[in-house]
């Protein structure tokens, strides 16, 4: 007698899993990481936030005082009186905030170590580092954008308040320094980024963005005439600053030059944060 045959049932066929798709870190997609990082990031709200009230806040007060002493000008000052400049005087504050933000875009990443997540994610340095400029660089222009044209239409307010000589945006050159805020703080913030990127440390970064862009032009007077005018001409904040003013000196550089000079200086220092930033291990 044979024995019965047995059939065996095929086994129940499993779906191979879907191919898992590779993250590409695009330009795109590590901006808006980016803006998601500083968006997030607590001391940076706080530093945009101080950024904005120190620029108005100082340039109010500042425009305020000025014009108490309008009164006392000899002509040629009242003749050389520029209602737009001194409503934007609150910029020299604003400035030393925006380059502490500007630090802060990769010194927080180093202190808590998240620097080596976001190398682990986004490999490619370069790409990281131009995603993080270019997010902060609008950041930076659409907060010194603020800055300027809110301190320029209440230093305007308080000037005629004071009932002393006052600019509309309508006059040559009036909105091309109010513009100029924006610019000139924008400048500021990567010169931050880049400092912060060499020396790695949000104190020293700071501090160099301190010395740079207000301690040499508040001790200039102090230097020797021909070196006081040769650093008030070509040191690249100074040289820039001259786009916040409607009326300047005939005797230093134009204020589109000037702000050129120290963007050039600034993509000098961004450069050697590149190298540096694409050698150095996290």
């Amino acid at each position: 007698m044979s024995e019965p045959s047995t059939v065996t049932e095929p086994a129940e066929r499993i779906a191979p899993a879907p191919a898992r798709t590779a993250y590409r870190s695009t330009f795109l997609t590590v901006m808006r990481s980016e803006w998601s990082k500083i968006r997030t990031l607590r001391s940076a709200s706080y530093t945009l936030l101080a950024a904005v009230a120190l620029g108005v806040g100082f340039g109010c007060l500042i425009t305020f005082a000025d014009a108490r002493a309008y009164g006392t000008l000899s002509a040629a000052d009242q003749a050389a009186w520029d209602p737009t400049g001194r409503s934007l005087s609150g910029v020299v504050m604003a400035q030393l905030a925006i380059g502490l933000l500007g630090s802060l875009v990769l010194t927080s990443e180093y202190a808590t170590g998240m620097i080596r997540t976001s190398l682990t994610v986004v490999p490619n340095r370069a790409r990281l580092l131009a995603a993080k400029t270019v997010v902060f660089a609008l950041i930076a222009l659409v907060a010194g954008e603020v800055i300027g044209f809110v301190s320029f239409f209440l230093g305007q307010a308080v000037l005629n308040g004071q009932h002393v000589p006052a600019a509309t945006l309508g006059q040559p050159e009036v909105l091309r320094s109010v513009i100029g805020c924006g610019l000139y703080l924008a400048v500021v913030g990567l010169l931050g980024v880049a400092v912060g990127v060499l020396v790695r440390a949000t104190a020293g970064a700071i501090s160099i963005v301190a010395a740079a862009t207000f301690l040499v032009p508040a001790f200039t007077p102090a230097l020797p005439d021909s070196l006081a005018k040769f650093v008030g001409t070509y040191w690249p904040s100074m040289a820039a600053r001259q786009l916040l003013l409607v009326h300047h000196d005939p005797g230093v550089l134009p204020p589109w030059t000037g702000f050129w000079l120290m963007a050039a200086a600034v993509a000098v220092v961004l450069a050697a944060a590149f190298a540096v930033f694409q050698r150095r291990d996290a």
